[in-house]
């Protein structure tokens, strides 16, 4: 036992006196001198520009915040590049892609979409069709159509203007950030206007299958669309022109004619027997500009009239599809994991603080 002497200082107070400053120390001074020498995370953080992004300086959590994302849009028309925020970025797809006369819950499945379509060039640092490095994408249909703020003042007359730029408006910030993903990554949130009364497997239409973009019927197209059904003409010598054929019999049976070799999961025409040569339903398509890949056919005379189902590539989202939907009350939710299978809805900012 510890024994008081008198006419000296106990032990045990230096040892009090140790403790008391050191935990002074470490509870004040220390943090003092962090909070005065580290800087936050987001005084760290440039914009997230394409060329922050591809030299790799963005690393942090905070450095791909949604608030703080900017998207450079080549103008195709005034050949400029407009360098927008993010959200600012999908109500002006919003408005070029979609009726603005849709439900709200399909003009917010279109949003996300849209978002995650943009998040997908990010984070894959895909400049493709792009006329300049310093812009991710065009405002056209080769990426997104899309209409700047000035356009977007214009785009409705003043009697609907308004009400018009707050559902707009609503659509976008009830998505805010969200994106859709598979396996923890964007996913291609490809989207057309109106199905044949199903959507299309990827594989039968482009050259890659796609574990979230598979067929699933679309019923709701056929009754609201008023681009479901279509009928063109084309004289002989224009059909023999377009697809760089000789000659084309007009007699059934014939092994000149027209028959069907194959056709997908998307009740579309895969392959096709034209003129002794095989085409594929989408190289048809393309080539006499049609609405779609799905068809039937007659003569009249000298002229082939063609009746085409549907207006678009058919994989993905349909957009009356998802109007269809909305208007039975399923929510956004609901449409973009109806049509694209097997996908989560996460914030963006999760998915780009991995990369």
């Amino acid at each position: 036992m510890y024994k008081w002497k008198s006419g000296s200082t106990p032990r045990v107070v230096y040892w009090v006196a140790f403790w008391l400053s050191a935990l002074i120390i470490v509870t004040i001074i220390i943090p003092g001198i962090l909070v005065k020498k580290i800087p936050t995370e987001t005084s760290l953080i440039p914009l997230a520009t394409p060329e922050a992004i591809a030299a790799g300086v963005l690393t942090t959590k905070a450095a791909v915040a949604e608030k703080q994302l900017m998207i450079p849009v080549y103008l195709s028309k005034k050949e400029v590049v407009e360098t927008v925020p993010l959200e600012e970025y999908v109500r002006g797809v919003l408005a070029a892609e979609m009726p603005i006369a849709f439900e709200l819950e399909a003009l917010k499945a279109q949003a996300m979409a849209a978002r995650t379509y943009m998040l997908r060039r990010i984070t894959d640092q895909d400049f493709s069709e792009v006329p300049t490095r310093d812009a991710w994408v065009t405002d056209t249909v080769v990426h997104q159509a899309y209409i700047n703020e000035d356009d977007l003042k214009s785009k409705w007359d003043n009697s609907t203007k308004e009400a018009n730029m707050a559902k707009i408006n609503r659509a976008v910030e009830e998505t805010r950030g969200l994106i859709l993903t598979y396996d923890n990554k964007p996913i291609n949130a490809t989207f057309f206007s109106t199905s044949n009364g199903y959507t299309e497997n990827s594989e039968d239409y482009w050259p890659d299958k796609v574990p979230y973009l598979r067929s699933v019927p679309s019923p709701w197209d056929k009754k609201l669309s008023p681009r479901f059904e279509d009928t063109v003409t084309f004289s002989y010598s224009t059909l023999l022109q377009k697809l760089g054929l000789s000659s084309i019999s007009s007699k059934k049976g014939s092994t000149m004619g027209i028959s069907i070799i194959e056709q997908s999961a998307g009740h579309r025409i895969m392959k096709i027997r034209v003129g002794g040569k095989t085409f594929t339903g989408r190289e048809i398509r393309e080539k006499l500009g049609l609405a779609s890949s799905q068809f039937n056919w007659k003569w009249k005379g000298s002229q082939l009239e063609i009746t085409t189902y549907g207006y678009g590539h058919g994989v993905g989202m349909s957009q009356w599809g998802a109007q269809g939907m909305a208007k039975e009350g399923r929510t956004a939710a609901d449409i973009v994991k109806y049509y694209y299978t097997g996908i989560s809805i996460v914030q963006a900012s999760e998915i780009l603080a991995m990369k």
